[in-house]
Parts: C-alpha cells; structure tokens; sequence
C-alpha cells in the first residue's frame, strides 16, 4: 500500500512540475486527493497490522483447541476402554450373581425338604414311642438329625449288654417307623458314665460296653427286626460326649445311654454342591 501511495504521489508532483499553470481549483483538489489517499494508506496499514495480530492469535488459540482436543480424545479413549472393560466384569459378576442365586434357591429348597421330613420323623416317632418316653426316652431334633435317646435302663440290666423284654419293645415300635422311612440313615452311638468298669469280664473298660452296647442294639434292629443292616452303622463314644454335667446320680444315669441318629439321605443336595 505505502508502494501505491508513493507512486500516486510522484505521478501527481510530475504532473504538478510539467504543468506550467495549474488553476487554483485544481491544485486545492490534487492536494485534498493526496491527502484522502495518505490518509486511507496510513488506515490500511493499521488494519494490516491488526489482522496479523488477530491472525496469529488465532493460530495460537488453535493450536491450544488442538492440543486440548488431543488430550480430552485421549482420556476419552482411554474412559471408553475403561469403561467397556467395566461393563464387561458388571455383566460377568451379573451372570455370576445370578447362577449364585439359583444355586442358593435350590440349596434352601432341598434343607427345606429335609426339614420338612425330619419333623415329619420326629412326629411319627413321637407317636410310636409314646408309652416308652416316661422310661427315659426321648426324641428331638438337632442339626437337622432325628435323635432318639434310649437310657440304659430301658435297654439294659445293669452292667449288661443284653437288651432286656422291655428294651425290646422299645426298639421294635422303633424299627416299625424305620422300615417305612428307606430314605433314612440309622447311627446307633453308645455312651456312658464316667465311672469305671469293675468285674465285668470281658467288658474291660467303657469303650468296650459303649461299643457292644451299641452293636447289641444294631443285631437286634438288623437280626430280629429286619431293619437293612446296610442303612446302619454302629459306634461306641464311652464318657467323653456327655449331655449332663456332674456327679449326681441323676446326671450319670442321663449320660449312660444308646442315640439312634436319624439322618435323612441328602443325595441331592450333595449333588448339588459338588456340581
């Protein structure tokens, strides 16, 4: 621009020198000519140098717009990643939750049948029992078992392993509920007192006489009442799980007795939890 206006400028003072006479008029025009020009010159520049300015500053601006743009994409690469890696394990542990779920449904509804089975036992024993439970037995439940508790009295002479006439019909009344459950099994466990054994032959010590207490019991509910020797198994605990503590008399005769644990099959539920 400043180009343009000095050649302006040197075409008007050529003029102005080859001319001879200039009239007043045209001479004041020329000059208010020149004058715009210089004028609109000097505005251009300004502008020029402002738009250079606004120029690079815009260019600067870009260039921080690029880079936040590069490092926002990045993070948001890198959150989508996340995120799909996220949603990924929410619906893996989802899955997983839900065959928990099932597994756990089914667990409780196979306790409940059990439950329900073991109570319905303990009913029909109860009932079959009735008129030898103010002879020292008694049937409850525990851990989900049926446990039947036979006093020695009611089995046995004392010091004795052979099961006496009432013992007998104690067991048969018992055996008549056990061959109609097939789906139970039978644990005959002896227990005794802590006192010690003397003169008893061939019974040394209360291991033996909890032992053949116990099997004596098993012969019988096998041998005479036909009971399926292969539901049953029989073990001797001597003293050492007692159910009353201390010295008296009553506490001992509690303690020296026979269990008949009644457990209902759970095949189904082991199957279930060794899936």
């Amino acid at each position: 621009m400043k180009i343009k206006y000095l050649l302006l400028v040197a075409v008007i003072a050529t003029s102005l020198h080859s001319c001879v006479v200039l009239s007043p008029k045209k001479y004041k025009a020329l000059l208010a000519q020149r004058d715009s020009l210089a004028t609109r010159a000097s505005s251009l520049d300004e502008e020029r140098v402002r738009l250079m300015a606004d120029t690079a500053r815009m260019h600067s601006d870009l260039a921080d717009l690029t880079n936040n743009y590069n490092a926002l994409n990045g993070k948001y690469n890198s959150l989508d990643k996340n995120y799909s890696a996220t949603s990924s394990k929410v619906t893996q542990l989802s899955d997983a939750l839900k065959k928990r779920e099932a597994r756990l449904k089914e667990v409780e509804e196979i306790l409940r049948k059990r439950d329900e089975a073991t109570n319905a036992l303990k009913d029909k024993l109860q009932k079959a029992l009735l008129g030898f439970q103010q002879s020292g037995l008694t049937v409850d439940i525990r851990n989900g078992k049926v446990y039947v508790s036979l006093t020695d009295k009611l089995l046995f002479p004392s010091g004795s392993i052979v099961i006496d006439e009432k013992g007998k019909q104690a067991l048969k009344s018992l055996a008549g509920v056990l061959n109609k459950e097939a789906d139970i099994n039978i644990a005959v466990e002896g227990h005794t007192d802590n006192k010690k054994i003397k003169n008893l032959g061939q019974i040394k010590d209360n291991w033996d006489l909890s032992v053949l207490r116990a099997t004596s019991v098993t012969r019988y509910l096998t041998e005479v009442e036909n009971v399926d020797p292969k539901r049953l198994t029989a073990t001797g605990k001597s003293e050492f799980q007692p159910i009353e503590q201390g010295e008296t008399a009553d506490a001992l005769a509690k303690n020296r007795r026979i269990e008949i644990v009644l457990t209902p099959k759970l095949d189904e539920l082991y199957n279930l939890i060794t899936k």
